[in-house]
């Protein structure tokens, strides 16, 4: 049984006991001294001793012994008659006995004696007694006096109730019971300080309430507060102390905290050790904690276990979350079982799960159900879903309603979505809003789209100043411009515009070796433009029989000038009908210049060919 009191020389005689119904928490309170079987006897024997021949201490030092034991019938005689003596720390053990016994207001009389005679522990023991009677006043006067005496659980005692009520002076108390070692307090203080900094609050900072809520945690955590360790682990998570973190998250794991086994589990994963996530998981998910549960799901779906991964989900669902039902729609979808997907996903979308709402929006679009899907996509992106938001100005621009399509573009470029961003730069290039439409691209780009660092490129490129020319005729070797270092980006994602693009302005450079290559690169992935110019390098540098092979690969895929090359190279080489045949094809192509200049030299062939 815990010991208690009021002043160090009465806590260390053992002269106060604390009801297990009083006490907050295992660590918070003070511990006897141990000794062996041995030495308690002959400690009970001395005090027996002394007490036969009168010595109230020594009738209250063994009282509080044998009520320490249990032995209620051996502590009350000796008890009473320490307090008939006047001693104060036996009158509030003998409260503690009769609590014990079930007679709760004869302990209070005694406490109340033991109280107003000066005793902390009392005063705390009375304060509880009158607040699980709802008698708050007489609760606040003696858990005060209790505090004020410097009693830490009836500080923690007085901040609890002040907290009930919302009174501002509740974290005061609760600050004094953490600094006289209180850890529930310790780890309650350290909640309201993380409160304050909002759910994404970094409390690893060096400074204000993240570093003083994080100082408590691991006060809290140090005395075996199991919930302190694993918000501990969390903060130095995300710090990236991830060694500690594990530590910390261990400690409350194996405690029986179950989110921090599942906490460990990822931690686990991410280093790539998944046997031992799994195990971690597996403990978590026995306890109820549905996210291990969905992990253990997803690792057996990539292990190719789509049977057991159900169960997991199933597991998920039934510990409350929705998560659960969400992963049964995507593994369904997988499997092709469209129709037990929609029932997963309507179940967890009902729930409130906004990309579940989002997922069944695209399966009864992917159905040809618009209708059912907008108000779907609607309900996940008033929730916070950026997909659904975009996938709104999808379904809107589809419909050719661009003011509206563009305000859900919008709405979800502004949460990051790179995709977004590009039609809202599209849009506002459109509009002729070159800055806006710039900043929109600059996200998108920086998001990793292609496209968007096409077209960012284009619009730098366009204000650029002419290339100066060196006297003599030949290009002036410049260092890269920001629009082709764009250029660039876009075309090592292989976008074929961009390669061509590079190509030209390496080769404007004089690095005839970079445009090949680029041109090349475009080319193979089907630009005809790329073709075109890699055949117009490659003709510059004397292989004519290799760039009449890029004109007609550029040729067959439409185009009109690669078609007038080709018919140009067969009339040099005396083909004339095969010359007259890329004419027709240059002239069918165009544009309007390549036609006329076509036209004319498929007359001039024909003529020859009937000469």
């Amino acid at each position: 049984m815990d010991v208690m009191g009021d002043k160090a020389t009465l806590l260390e005689t053992g002269r106060f006991v604390q009801p297990a119904d009083f006490s907050e928490s295992a660590g918070d309170l003070s511990q006897p001294m141990d000794r062996d079987e041995t030495g308690e006897a002959a400690e009970e024997a001395r005090q027996l001793l002394a007490a036969q021949s009168g010595d109230v201490e020594a009738m209250s030092v063994l009282g509080a012994l044998l009520l320490r034991r249990g032995d209620l019938d051996g502590a009350e005689p000796h008890l009473r008659a320490a307090t008939a003596a006047g001693d104060r720390a036996a009158a509030n053990n003998l409260g503690v006995l009769l609590h014990q016994r079930g007679y709760a207001e004869d302990a209070a009389g005694w406490w109340r004696i033991a109280a107003v005679a000066g005793s902390a522990a009392a005063a705390h023991a009375l304060g509880r007694h009158h607040r699980e009677r709802g008698d708050e006043p007489a609760a606040e006067y003696w858990l005060r006096q209790s505090a004020e005496q410097g009693h830490a659980l009836g500080a923690y005692a007085l901040a609890d109730l002040l907290e009930h009520r919302g009174d501002t002076g509740a974290e005061q108390w609760m600050r004094i019971a953490a600094e006289r070692g209180h850890r529930e307090a310790a780890y309650r203080l350290a909640r309201a300080l993380d409160r304050r900094l909002g759910p994404e609050g970094d409390v690893g900072d060096d400074h204000g309430a993240g570093a003083e809520a994080e100082q408590w945690y691991r006060q809290a955590a140090a005395r075996g507060h199991r919930r302190a360790a694993l918000h501990l682990g969390a903060i130095l998570e995300r710090r990236g102390a991830l060694k500690e973190a594990g530590r910390w998250y261990l400690t409350s794991a194996k405690d029986g905290e179950a989110r921090a086994a599942c906490a460990l589990g990822f931690l686990l994963r991410d280093a790539g050790d998944t046997e031992s996530a799994a195990v971690w998981w597996l403990r978590a998910a026995q306890d109820g904690d549905g996210n291990a549960a969905n992990a253990l799901g997803a690792l057996h779906a990539e292990r190719g276990e789509p049977q057991t991964a159900e169960r997991w989900y199933r597991a998920a669902m039934d510990a409350g979350d929705d998560n659960g039902a969400y992963n049964l729609g995507l593994l369904c979808a997988e499997q092709g079982r469209t129709a037990q997907a929609e029932q997963w996903y309507r179940r967890a979308a009902y729930a409130g799960h906004r990309e579940a709402a989002n997922a069944l929006a695209i399966l009864l679009l992917q159905g040809g159900d618009a209708a059912g899907a907008e108000p779907w996509f609607s309900k996940a992106a008033e929730a916070g879903s950026v997909d659904a938001a975009f996938n709104l100005g999808i379904l809107f621009a589809g419909r050719d309603e661009e003011t509206v399509a563009l305000r859900w573009y919008e709405r979800a470029a502004a949460a990051g979505h790179t995709e977004a961003a590009l039609q809202v730069g599209i849009a506002r290039l459109r509009d002729g809003d070159e800055a806006e439409a710039e900043r929109n691209l600059r996200c998108a780009a920086g998001g990793g789209s292609a496209e968007a660092a096409y077209r960012l490129a284009t619009v730098l490129d366009a204000r650029r100043p002419p290339v100066p020319a060196h006297s003599l005729g030949e290009p002036v070797h410049t260092e890269k411009s920001e629009c082709e270092e764009w250029y660039e980006r876009a075309a090592s994602q292989g976008h074929r515009r961009a390669q061509v693009r590079v190509g030209m302005l390496a080769a404007a450079r004089g690095d005839v070796v970079e445009a090949a290559r680029w041109y090349r690169e475009a080319a193979e992935a089907g630009s005809r433009n790329g073709a075109f110019n890699l055949g117009l390098l490659l003709a510059r540098e004397g292989s004519d029989p290799e760039a009449a092979v890029w004109w007609a690969r550029a040729a067959d895929a439409g185009h009109g000038r690669a078609a007038l090359r080709l018919a140009l190279v067969y009339a040099r080489r005396g083909e004339l009908a095969e010359g007259q045949r890329w004419a027709d094809r240059a002239v069918a192509l165009g544009p309007a210049e390549v036609s006329e200049r076509a036209a004319r030299l498929r007359d001039a062939l024909r003529e020859e060919l009937s000469a």
